[in-house]
């Protein structure tokens, strides 16, 4: 996977954004404003931080423990770094990615109008 493809399928989820806010060397992807992930485009292998649920982090952590890791410059509790070296396979990749996209649209998508969540990766539409 490259960060073309994670951006991409980051993309196809309901009310998602994307922009620089920290400079060009850095993806940021925002739900609501808020920011869930945030991809180093000068990091080889690609690695990106992306936020969820503490029990969560801790889990994926202990099941994936080379490629998941605690947030880099992150707060621990909240933030996984995800190592895209091959170690981890695409279809464990996708794994910890739909649980964390679960999690992201329970925590973060109540705010976001009804008509926009049903067109969702979960209703089986397609993006915005």
């Amino acid at each position: 996977m490259n960060v073309e493809e994670l951006r991409e399928y980051v993309l196809q989820k309901a009310a998602v954004t994307e922009g620089f806010p920290f400079g060009e060397d850095t993806l940021v992807f925002k739900v609501n404003a808020k920011i869930f992930a945030l991809v180093s485009l000068t990091s080889s292998p690609l690695q990106f931080n992306v936020k969820c649920d503490p029990a969560t982090a801790i889990e994926l952590r202990d099941e994936y423990p080379e490629s998941v890791l605690p947030g880099y410059h992150m707060n621990k509790k909240h933030w996984n770094t995800v190592i895209v070296d091959g170690r981890l396979s695409k279809k464990n990749f996708f794994k910890c990615w739909t649980i964390l996209i679960i999690w992201l649209e329970n925590k973060m998508l109540p705010a976001i109008p009804p008509i926009w969540r049903q067109n969702s990766y979960w209703a089986g539409k397609p993006k915005l």
